[in-house]
């Protein structure tokens, strides 16, 4: 709706980078739900007058779960105290063990959202919502192992498409992006790699693996993968937020991607928390008439944070930073 308010902060002086951090961050702290530990790597998308949000929120037990929340402005969240409740959609098979790392789309006539499902193992849940009050459960997309389960907001040449990143059932020290198809959202077929992984001496900070973030933005030049990056160091894992272009029609095909990152661990919030050192990004807003970017982003999985850029800025950044 036109009177929405875009979440927006302008570009401090002080600032060189392409990426920019919302003054208040983090926007979701860990303690704003009674039964929370942490929330964070959570995912918002437009809704009627404001904003909606399904967030992860790990309890005091380290439950994983995803909880729904709204917004009029973006930046101020009230979170539901109780996690969502799944009925059956395409299937009767709605059995997890835990959900988290959601992400969020409109397509067509519903929101569409993919979360790493517990299913003997992660793999990618699917489910949806008209109205962020009751959701319905579908089919798993894929086999175990498998996470960041990402879709475009638009059928590709008449199917769904989902970017995923196939893994382990550990603290994956490897993983490339993936692309399926699926006719109906519940079978999916024709894997295709899209990226992978870099070696250290041409990008080392997405040299031990990579995944999908936010819901991909179709642009002039192709589609806007943000994405992350995860470098292996002497004090474990550090993630960093990159993106790359992907062809509008073959996806697969990786146009530009970025050497540098666009924003790494750097901030308190993000350096210290449960695991420190983690840019997780995980959803997007953007404004194509203002040239405005807004990116939530998981906070040493501790927390949200809220990032802006000019598309137009990232987009260029990308094709001059290609590897």
């Amino acid at each position: 709706m036109q009177n929405r308010p875009f979440p927006w902060q302008d570009k401090p002086e002080s600032c060189q980078d392409v990426i920019w951090r919302h003054s208040e961050n983090p926007i979701i702290n860990r303690y704003d739900i009674p039964t929370s530990n942490s929330i964070f790597n959570s995912a918002v998308v437009p809704f009627e007058d404001g904003y909606a949000g399904v967030f992860r929120c790990d309890n005091k037990a380290v439950q994983m779960n995803i909880f729904a929340g709204f917004s009029k402005n973006g930046i101020d969240w009230e979170i539901n105290h109780e996690p969502i409740k799944m009925q059956a959609g395409n299937t009767d098979m709605i059995e997890s063990d835990y959900k988290y790392d959601p992400r969020v789309v409109f397509i067509e006539d519903r929101y569409w959202i993919t979360w790493c499902n517990g299913y003997h193992g992660p793999t990618i849940g699917i489910g949806y919502t008209l109205d962020f009050k009751e959701f319905f459960q579908c089919e798993n997309a894929f086999l175990p192992f498998n996470r960041n389960g990402v879709l475009f907001p638009q059928k590709i040449n008449g199917k769904y498409a989902m970017l995923s990143r196939p893994s382990d059932n550990g603290h994956t020290p490897f993983g490339d992006i993936y692309i399926s198809y699926s006719p109906d959202m519940k079978y999916w077929g024709e894997h295709r790699c899209v990226m992978k992984a870099t070696a250290f001496e041409d990008s080392a900070w997405q040299c031990t693996k990579i995944g999908a973030g936010p819901i991909p933005i179709l642009t002039k030049e192709g589609w806007l993968m943000i994405y992350h990056g995860v470098i292996t160091t002497c004090n474990g894992f550090r993630y960093a937020m990159g993106a790359a272009l992907l062809d509008e029609n073959q996806p697969d095909q990786v146009k530009y991607r970025t050497q540098p990152y666009l924003l790494g661990p750097a901030a308190p919030y993000e350096l210290m928390g449960d695991v420190p050192n983690v840019v997780f990004p995980c959803a997007a807003l953007h404004d194509e008439k203002e040239d405005k970017l807004a990116i939530y982003y998981g906070a040493a999985d501790t927390a949200v944070g809220l990032a802006y850029g000019k598309l137009s800025e990232v987009i260029q950044f990308t094709k001059d930073n290609s590897l």
